[in-house]
């Protein structure tokens, strides 16, 4: 490849990457490019670790022939197992191991070398293999996302010419800091996905992160935390704990969120949740919903957990609706994207009521009122009582027993939360 065409590559390189061009269309216009200027690449492979609290990293493909491959393929750890043997079988192993940068292999010898998947290439008529890794600095490392691992292939007899691996030295870096560019990018959505909530993180990342800037919104509050934690806690070797504790917190949070709602903070075993919108009788239904699919949750994970003759329980669950502060709270240098205000009390006061009444549900006077004719007819009262540190007695409700035990209620009450 000439000068002219490589710096052009470069240039269509940078700029997609300042736009935010998907890595995997990066790789193809890469690729189809450097076909376009007589560089013959029969496969291209591009490997970065992540900052993910499922996956280590994620593989870009690209081939010159239609295959059944996904183009994307995110991993998990390769530290033991059957992924730790292929890992250490590669050639991006054998280069960290021996401090190398590049690797090149003639195919045609592929079947005296015992480096995982060259075979395969062989077989599918790939000739010249060429391999690099990339090194970040101590700098530019993040967590694990420390090397930008690539290979590529070309179909022709004779291999990669000398100008043509001068071209790909030269290309496949600035390749590689644009895909590195997009990762950093989806790592900080992940991680503030993680950690701050759906919402919220959208939120810190359209830039509202000024400490004391709030907004007042009505929401609907789910409180919930489980029942006989700490008893189970001390029963149970310190090893199974935060298992114990990541099963019930994964059946809570799958609910809220395919309810369409957002966790907003994970306080031990217990989870603050709003379900919001410009229908606060649909957001009422919502926060129904999640507390049926967490039910059902519940009952597929207990019936797990005993098989495998572990402990078991399930959560109380308390429902409020109100107006609260939404936004940055916190200090100059450490802050927290949350709601606060009375309401925000008052869910955890009739959560807590929960075990007073024994109810698995406790629902505000001003939740009830709030709903449907419809949803009202599923809930009674369950009394008055005045919770603790708040200055007003209120009615409370729960769910109409008839629905866990009548087959007609219980379907009429799963067709109206399904709207």
């Amino acid at each position: 490849m000439e000068l002219t065409p490589r710096l052009t590559l470069i240039n269509w390189l940078t700029t997609q990457g300042l736009t935010g061009l998907p890595e995997i269309e990066m790789l193809r216009g890469f690729c189809e490019r450097c076909r376009a200027e007589g560089i013959e690449l029969s496969r291209g492979l591009v490997v970065i670790d992540t900052l993910h609290p499922i996956y280590e990293g994620r593989a870009f493909r690209w081939s010159d022939v239609p295959t059944n491959e996904s183009d994307v393929v995110e991993y998990g750890s390769t530290a033991q197992g059957d992924p730790a043997k292929n890992w250490r079988r590669s050639v991006f192993y054998h280069l960290l191991e021996h401090g190398e940068d590049e690797m090149q292999i003639d195919l045609t010898d592929a079947a005296s070398l015992d480096f995982s998947q060259i075979g395969e290439l062989a077989e599918k008529g790939h000739r010249h293999f060429l391999a690099f890794v990339h090194r970040f600095g101590e700098t530019g490392a993040l967590g694990q996302m420390d090397c930008l691992y690539s290979y590529w292939t070309t179909r022709r007899p004779e291999g990669f010419g000398e100008s043509e691996l001068a071209a790909l030295r030269d290309l496949v870096p600035v390749l590689g800091l644009t895909i590195k560019s997009a990762q950093q990018v989806d790592i900080v959505r992940t991680l503030g996905r993680v950690y701050l909530g759906r919402d919220a993180s959208e939120q810190v990342l359209r830039g509202r992160i000024s400490r004391g800037v709030t907004e007042r919104i009505n929401a609907v509050l789910w409180y919930s935390d489980l029942r006989g934690s700490t008893g189970i806690s001390e029963s149970i070797g310190p090893d199974e704990i935060i298992p114990f504790l990541n099963d019930y917190a994964q059946a809570v949070i799958d609910a809220i969120h395919d309810a369409g709602g957002d966790v907003l903070k994970l306080i031990g075993d217990g989870v603050l949740a709003m379900f919001t919108g410009e229908d606060m009788a649909a957001a009422r239904r919502a926060a129904l919903r999640a507390e049926h699919l967490f039910r059902k949750n519940i009952v597929a994970l207990n019936a797990r957990r005993a098989a495998d003759g572990r402990p078991t329980t399930s959560a109380y669950i308390g429902l409020h609706v109100g107006e609260v502060f939404y936004g940055n709270i916190g200090s100059e240098d450490r802050l927290d994207f949350t709601v606060v205000g009375p309401t925000v009390n008052e869910v955890s006061r009739i959560a807590s009521m929960s075990r007073s009444v024994d109810r698995e549900l406790l629902a505000s006077a001003e939740f009830y009122a709030g709903l449907d004719a419809a949803g009202r007819r599923y809930l009674v009262s369950t009394g008055r009582y005045a919770l603790r540190g708040i200055g007003r007695a209120q009615d409370l409700y729960t769910l109409d027993p008839d629905i866990d035990t009548s087959e007609p209620v219980t379907g009429s009450y799963e067709r109206y939360l399904a709207g």
